[in-house]
């Protein structure tokens, strides 16, 4: 598209046509709104004289100590320039017979090259990963201990389309990794837009009788958050079990470090992922960007909307915001609820697995469904895995949305060569960007995609935050995995893989819609993109891996 095309601000028809109206403002008026902080101010002196301050700073103070104890045994220490070069040696020689991916391979050679002492130790200190030993171990023993609570129904691999389409060979290899069975009976349905996964989301809660799971990446005070809460309040206090699970990150600038006793007080028990403490770890590189909702073991929720009111468009940050979210009933929610107590359990002394195991109502539900997750303390690259499965067995379309792409070399190749062996492989991503380094590094890879054929698109209307593959009206994933190196190697992630599904028609129509509104990347639009984007995008380029 061109000209007026290039507008990134309106929402056009397009967009209004389908997109789900909730009366706002008759929520909070109702008092079904709660809020447990006050609004904050924002300002860097609150910020340097918060907890978040304190932590910057003592982090900041021991990188101090750090560099001027290198600075010392530099200037006192004889054989200190032999030992830094056999240590280098030594720490290249890793990089070169270690399992890492390529890309970050080239990466800390580049960073060991210009800095070879602070880059050999930063590696060192990454690799030997001392703040996630004990994590790596319980998640490993949680995992073993699961592996087979989940029954896997043999018949579903009669179904002939299965084995045809390969399907039946990915469930096997997932279940490398943990317990994760494909089921029928399971029904599936598609929210185009986070406002619509919202209204579902309160209608299905106002249900709740036994217990609620949530594990979201974001939780942000507002009226989305605010809505669900005053839910979970009042189902809290009629004896259902309500947890609470949010990314430590979220304590940064979102919520309080007291905000876990806030929600103890209102019979909420609640917990958040890798708290942020003042010391310097490789704890804080993994987060969990799951987003998962499940419902007395009969409905859940997932996708890339959190609990925060720019998903919604109740505010506007990045023009209008693109999400999108499943909804499931039947078998399948028995994988989510697995997830979440995996992660729950990990600082439980007396583990239990019931809720697993809850009676399923039939569902009428058709084609099957296979709930998977990905972690990064195992070696296994579970997300990306599925992802290059889906592009190397497509025969006529993979369709994506996503935030981002930053990808390895073994991505951007299945990428590529489905396109060149004739598969239409289409790309939408955002126009406006809620990261310049990431948008920029995304165009780093458009010159080279779209001479193999792929077509790439940006979402003029604003920001797009789904994670969306589709591929030949068959196969379908939806769920928080983004093509970025963090989502793929450094976070807990999650998704659903549908096959045959019949909402895979709507994501499908959902993606040719939303492609309505886009911009499309050619030869002289890469030709003319903005320089700083050129540059930008070339110099982080070596730091790509690590971002």
């Amino acid at each position: 598209m061109s000209g007026g095309a290039y507008e990134h601000n309106r929402l056009t028809g397009e967009v209004k046509h389908y997109m789900k109206k909730i009366d706002y403002v008759a929520l909070e008026q109702d008092g079904q709104v709660m809020r447990l902080l006050p609004k904050k101010k924002k300002g860097i002196l609150r910020l340097f004289f918060s907890r978040v301050g304190l932590v910057v700073l003592l982090i900041l103070l021991q990188i101090g100590i750090l560099l001027s104890a290198y600075r010392w045994f530099e200037e006192y220490f004889k054989w200190f320039n032999a030992v830094q070069a056999v240590f280098t040696l030594g720490m290249v020689l890793y990089l070169f017979n270690c399992g890492m991916d390529s890309s970050a391979k080239l990466t800390w050679l580049s960073l060991i090259m210009l800095f070879p002492v602070p880059a050999s130790i930063f590696l060192w200190f990454t690799q030997t990963d001392i703040g996630h030993r004990i994590e790596r171990a319980r998640i490993a023993e949680l995992v073993e201990k699961t592996r087979d609570l989940l029954e896997q129904d043999e018949e579903v691999f009669k179904d002939p389309g299965l084995v045809r389409s390969g399907t039946d060979d990915l469930c096997k290899y997932l279940n490398r990794s943990g317990c994760f069975p494909i089921y029928g009976n399971t029904e599936v349905t598609y929210y185009p837009l986070g406002e619509d996964n919202f209204h579902a989301l309160l209608e299905e809660l106002k249900k709740a009788e036994k217990f609620i799971f949530l594990e979201y990446f974001i939780i942000s005070e507002g009226l989305m958050w605010g809505s669900v809460l005053k839910i979970l309040a009042d189902k809290a206090a009629q004896g259902v079990d309500v947890r609470v699970m949010y990314d430590g990150m979220c304590e940064i600038a979102l919520l309080s470090s007291d905000y876990p006793k806030r929600l103890q007080r209102l019979g909420i028990k609640c917990r958040p992922f890798a708290e942020i403490h003042p010391f310097i770890s490789s704890h804080y590189n993994y987060r969990d960007h799951r987003k998962i909702l499940v419902i007395d073991g009969k409905v859940a929720f997932t996708g890339g909307v959190n609990l925060s009111d720019e998903y919604i468009n109740h505010v506007t940050y990045y023009g209008h915001w693109k999400d999108v979210a499943v909804m499931l009933k039947g078998e399948a929610v028995q994988s989510f609820t697995l997830m979440f107590l995996q992660m729950w359990n990990m600082i439980e002394s007396d583990v239990k697995w019931e809720e697993c195991k809850v009676r399923i109502p039939e569902s009428r539900g058709r084609g099957f469904v296979m709930p998977f997750c990905d972690q990064p303390l195992d070696g296994d690259k579970v997300g990306e895995s599925v992802y290059m499965d889906i592009l190397y067995r497509a025969k006529t379309y993979v369709h994506i949305m996503t935030p981002y792409l930053i990808l390895d070399n073994e991505l951007e190749m299945a990428i590529k060569y489905a396109a060149e062996r004739g598969v239409d492989v289409k790309l939408i991503l955002p126009g406006i960007p809620d990261k310049k380094i990431a948008y920029s590094l995304a165009k780093s890879h458009y010159k080279a995609l779209t001479e193999s054929g792929v077509k790439i698109y940006e979402y003029t209307p604003g920001f797009v935050h789904a994670k969306v593959f589709v591929s030949d009206d068959e196969k379908a994933v939806v769920g928080t995995i983004n093509l970025d190196y963090r989502s793929l190697y450094h976070h807990f992630e999650c998704a659903a893989y549908l096959y045959e599904v019949p909402c895979i028609k709507e994501i499908e129509d959902d993606f040719q819609r939303t492609l309505r509104e886009c911009r499309e990347v050619t030869s002289e639009t890469i030709k003319h993109e903005k320089m700083i984007y050129k540059l930008v995008g070339g110099v982080v380029k070596v730091l790509a891996p690590l971002m």
